[in-house]
């Protein structure tokens, strides 16, 4: 028997069709309790349907969505213990700060006095205490983002759901409230669904992301298991700037690592996929910072240095025409542009994948 917890939330199978087009297919996941999880991918690849069924405002064309023992597929969104912040915000701007929050309580049977301390405390948690009397228009977008988070908890959701929660902040506001953000739910011991476009804030929110490709969850994981292991091209690129060198499986071969054959000689890495068979086109995947500029390795010329503050992002043209990018420190390597070099990585560093 199984000691893993049961999860909080699970999709089974969920599919989610307009007319003859599938936004979502298939979907199966399990959530556990006091998750951090963000559904990650590009516009129109189906993450806001899947949000949206979650939520309550679309139906699943087949498939269930469980919370706890109960199933929520036929539920309207009021009945669902889950509530869902949208992208943009949807505050009152006739209505105050404090009023907007009180709506989240709307259905509740509360008195005004009970009302007005739970707004007081949720103001108080996401650190606006003080500006209940201000209008939505006078505030900072940080600020009205976390007014409709503050109405979004106001009913105590088991499940949270944040679409796109930082599309509207700029680049600094949006660092500042990734990081409030991750310690609210943190405090809480809520768990927070979140979607997003952008691989940098998934990595820094969640404990798993989900990516979706054309209607697909097509891998889960760590975010750092989905970085140094990605399952396929997509998701390789999704995540970072990657190197592909092409090339063809050899043979099998014992443990976690195999050799690629390919126009500069044997590559070997990891290979996840270990049911392919010799001969099979494939790539290895290596990220920029894991090629090493030295005296081994695959033969080159430092083609371009490009200096970027904290790290030097250098081109390397490879012997066959193949154009690889490396980072390093600043001051790391006495190459210069025109020389003849060699870059080699570690094969637990790169990932062999299907071409």
């Amino acid at each position: 028997m199984s000691d893993q917890p049961a999860p909080l939330l699970r999709l089974e199978a969920l599919t989610k069709r307009f007319g003859s087009e599938t936004a979502v297919e298939s979907v199966s996941l399990d959530l556990a309790a006091n998750a951090f999880f963000c559904l990650l991918g590009p516009s129109g690849c189906g993450k806001s349907t899947l949000l949206r069924l979650i939520a309550g405002f679309e139906t699943p064309s087949a498939g269930a969505i469980l919370l706890g023992d109960q199933d929520l597929t036929a539920l309207p969104p009021h009945r669902r213990p889950v509530n869902m912040m949208f992208q943009s915000y949807a505050l009152f701007p006739h209505m105050s700060v404090a009023k907007n929050v009180a709506y989240g309580l709307k259905g509740l049977g509360l008195g005004r006095a009970a009302t007005a301390g739970r707004v007081e405390a949720l103001l108080r948690l996401v650190c606006l205490d003080g500006f209940g009397s201000r209008a939505p228009a006078t505030l900072s977008g940080g600020q009205r983002q976390r007014v409709a988070l503050a109405r979004a908890l106001a009913r105590e959701p088991r499940v949270l759901l944040l679409d796109e929660p930082m599309a509207a902040l700029d680049r600094s506001l949006r660092e500042e409230t990734q990081s409030e953000l991750r310690a609210l739910q943190r405090r809480l011991s809520a768990t927070f669904v979140v979607v997003t476009h952008d691989p940098a804030e998934a990595m820094t929110l969640a404990d798993r992301i989900g990516v979706m490709d054309r209607g697909r969850l097509v891998q889960v994981g760590p975010p750092a298991e989905l970085y140094r292991r990605p399952a396929s091209r997509f998701v390789a690129g999704l995540l970072g700037d990657v190197n592909l060198i092409p090339g063809t499986l050899g043979a099998d071969e014992p443990g976690p690592h195999r050799s690629v054959e390919t126009a500069l000689g044997p590559l070997r890495a990891a290979a996840p996929d270990a049911a392919r068979a010799p001969g099979a086109a494939m790539v290895v995947a290596v990220r920029p910072e894991s090629l090493v500029l030295g005296d081994a390795g695959l033969p080159g010329t430092l083609a371009e240095e490009t200096f970027l503050g904290d790290r030097i992002r250098r081109i390397v043209r490879l012997a066959d025409g193949t154009r690889v990018r490396a980072t390093a420190a600043p001051g790391e390597g006495t190459h210069a542009v025109g020389d003849a070099v060699r870059v080699h990585f570690a094969p637990d560093a790169a990932t062999i994948l299907p071409a």
